[in-house]
């Protein structure tokens, strides 16, 4: 498979370049930053720069793929603006390219609580605004899409085991099990039209997609 992930050198996409390089695909990163190009290629990665916040159209910079992930943030710090700019204008960005590129596949990362205003409070309103606008987006758009919606993010080592469903308790969750829940997410047929929460828990990650039904 050739996977174009935006957000390449972010700390979920990097690790999803490196778990699809290790299986053999075809991981494309799309990075801001030229700087960054040998990181990706020390994970097997093919590094393409693409600043989605600054391009009107990003479509040259997926041609060719068989899916596209959304991993990109403006992240911790950036201001509302950026959120919109960033979070729900990149994604929507990247929406038109797998269109005019005649991608069909197309997987989210989104937040947990995206889909639950009473959740929302303070500073952090702007940043699931965005992810809800994003997530609607995808949506609307007519892709073959799966929402993925993981809780807190840490940079602890992934265990492997998660719980999944709609609708969980805000908890936590290791960046690594994440992008192995964006890898099995790719081509489980059973989690086309979807959207889920994903935190840490009991179940190993490829079973737990698995056995996921709408």
């Amino acid at each position: 498979m050739d996977v174009v992930v935006a957000g390449g050198h972010g700390k979920v996409g990097i690790r999803l370049l490196r778990l699809l390089a290790e299986r053999g695909h075809r991981a494309r990163g799309l990075i801001r930053n030229p700087g960054h190009a040998g990181e990706l290629e020390e994970l097997g990665a093919v590094p393409v720069v693409c600043d989605i916040e600054a391009l009107d159209d990003i479509s040259e910079c997926c041609q060719g793929a068989d899916a596209v992930v959304f991993a990109a943030g403006a992240g911790p710090g950036s201001g509302p603006e950026r959120k919109r700019t960033v979070d729900h204008g990149g994604a929507v960005k990247l929406i038109d390219a797998a269109k005019r590129n005649g991608i069909e596949r197309y997987v989210m990362v989104s937040a947990i609580g995206a889909d639950r205003p009473d959740l929302w409070s303070g500073q952090m309103v702007p940043y699931y605004e965005a992810k809800r606008d994003a997530d609607e987006a995808l949506v609307q758009s007519g892709l073959t899409y799966t929402i993925v919606r993981p809780g807190s993010l840490t940079d602890g080592a992934g265990s492997g085991l998660v719980e999944i469903g709609a609708g969980l308790e805000p908890g936590d969750i290791p960046r690594d099990d994440v992008a192995a829940t964006l890898l099995f997410t790719l081509d489980a047929v059973n989690t086309y039209g979807m959207a889920f929460d994903v935190v840490a828990g009991n179940d190993p990650v490829e079973d737990r997609i698995a056995n996921l039904r709408a």
